[in-house]
């Protein structure tokens, strides 16, 4: 959320990157970008949607977790970040190739959009029996990913995906108003009206179910939800919408509720920050078994600049009132200098009342006979998850200070909500986030020309694929397993999480050709 103004006026993004390449060099990145995107499109997509990974013989595959060759993701980086930067590659380019591409990722993402109208983290157009086949193995021995274990049913706003298919699709149909779109559209957006609570928050699966106790914890997915971003990225949505569907007032209600939410689950002084999830009677609570009820720093600064972003959207300085108490708490609970490391000062969990740092630990081999737990000890802390966060509270502050000293007329004049304000979606959705130094990496392995020179003949970059999960190998035993799995990503051999491997393979990485593809557009320059 505390980039959505940025994102707001990134139109001319392209225009700051680079210099306009030569006209040789023009057409050697315009044929690269081609030959990358056809193998992509034609070989590597299912039905029009990707996962995050493939090896390259396309034996296996993954998203966040090992997928069937039936599956696309729907997370980020998969099916809709893909539709982007086939938008981002048509308006740099002009061809008609990477719009076809982009239709054909919004077709797959219809294809497996709920009837409520969101998305789960992936389809399966294999139908029900797979995804049943799935979620009994591959799903339910994944030990430390808790949210894939369990299949709802329904849909879920965790991870940006449902928001980032949805921002795809009003993206594509705003790109030549093509009616076919509409349906689905509309369907996004009355699942995210739907599902959010009267005081403005969000539940993080919905329709609402409660089947999942998990290690004597209550189902998690009905709380209020900040999360991942739940909240901001649903405000983005809908700003969007708001920007280029007509102005709804249904829309524009949400918008307001949504922002006034992060105020009323502020927690009072001296601990006036926020924790993950809220219960409906704004008390803040765990989720996952690794997340213990508490505070969170992390979440705290995030909202923080949410906070700012919604004072220069609306110029109401009721958003900047309480910045000062959150900012303080984070002080308050920052390490003393001697026990920080890289940078990380600021203790991931906050105890409620005592503001000691909560530290999350794991013992046992895997989802059977393992379990997670929280005390004050920071030694031997669980790696996936990290205990510490590093928050820069001075530029906040500053932020703060530079905010509160302008005008609200002044900071909230370009604002999309105001009157007459309404306007385009921005033209790039990825390759705003391109630095300069991209594209001329200190090694030259990402410059354009090595970019050129390494994609292969098949048409895709070679890449390391570093992260891998066991293949499925029976049901974990209920007694453990040899070694202490405490700070491993990954348990014992029936552990399907995915890890971090020191023997990786060479592969396709829908990733890397997405990265890449934004360093060449970016050497196009301004078109």
């Amino acid at each position: 959320m505390a980039r959505l103004l940025r994102w707001l006026l990134a139109i001319l993004a392209l225009a700051t990157l680079s210099a306009p390449a030569a006209a040789q060099d023009r057409a050697k990145i315009l044929d690269t970008m081609k030959r990358a995107t056809r193998f992509m499109v034609e070989k590597a997509s299912t039905n029009g949607g990707y996962v995050w990974a493939y090896t390259e013989d396309f034996s296996r595959r993954w998203g966040e977790m090992e997928a069937y060759p039936t599956m696309i993701w729907v997370q980020p980086p998969g099916t809709p970040t893909m539709g982007h930067l086939f938008l981002d590659a048509y308006h740099a380019t002009g061809d008609d190739y990477y719009y076809e591409a982009a239709e054909k990722a919004a077709a797959a993402l219809i294809a497996i959009q709920q009837d409520n109208g969101g998305w789960h983290y992936f389809g399966d157009f294999g139908g029900a029996a797979s995804t049943k086949q799935w979620y009994a193995t591959i799903g339910r021995n994944a030990w430390r990913l808790e949210e894939f274990q369990h299949d709802w049913g329904n849909a879920t706003f965790d991870d940006a995906g449902t928001s980032e298919a949805m921002q795809f699709l009003l993206r594509v149909y705003v790109e030549r108003h093509d009616p076919k779109y509409l349906p689905a559209l509309k369907k996004a957006l009355s699942f995210v009206l739907d599902s959010q609570y009267p005081i403005g928050g969000w539940p993080q699966r919905w329709p609402l179910r409660h089947d999942f106790s998990h290690h004597g914890k209550p189902d998690y997915t009905s709380l209020i939800t900040f999360n991942d971003d739940v909240a901001g990225e649903n405000i983005k949505f809908l700003i969007y919408c708001y920007q280029v569907l007509g102005g709804d007032e249904r829309v524009y209600d949400a918008i307001i509720r949504a922002m006034n939410v992060y105020l009323v689950t502020q927690q009072a002084a001296p601990q006036a920050g926020w924790g993950l999830q809220y219960t409906l009677d704004l008390k803040p609570v765990g989720a996952r078994t690794y997340e213990p009820d508490a505070l969170v720093t992390h979440t705290t600064a995030a909202n923080v600049r949410s906070l700012m972003d919604f004072y220069r959207l609306t110029g109401d300085a009721k958003f900047l009132a309480r910045i000062p108490e959150a900012l303080d708490w984070l002080e308050s609970v920052r390490l003393p200098a001697d026990q920080v490391k890289g940078g990380r000062a600021y203790p991931t969990f906050i105890e409620i009342g005592t503001n000691r740092p909560l530290y999350v630990h794991r013992r046992g081999s895997n989802v059977v006979n393992g379990e997670y737990y929280a005390d004050y000890d920071p030694a031997g802390t669980i790696t996936h998850y990290s205990a510490w966060r590093a928050i820069n509270v001075p530029a906040l502050r500053a932020e703060y200070e530079k905010l509160k000293a302008t005008p609200p007329a002044e900071v909230a004049k370009g604002s999309p909500l105001r009157p007459g304000n309404a306007g385009a979606l921005p033209r790039y959705f990825l390759i705003d986030s391109v630095e300069t130094s991209d594209l001329n990496t200190a090694d030259g392995k990402r410059s354009p020309a090595a970019l050129i020179g390494s994609l292969n003949k098949a048409g895709y970059w070679p890449t390391e694929l570093r992260a891998t999960s066991n293949p499925y190998a029976g049901d974990g035993s209920k007694t453990p397993a040899p070694g202490d799995f405490g700070g491993t990503r990954v348990g014992d051999a029936t552990d399907t999480s995915p890890f971090i491997t020191d023997k990786p393979v060479i592969g396709i990485s829908t990733g890397t050709y997405i990265d890449n593809m934004k360093v060449l557009i970016g050497a196009l320059g301004p078109r």
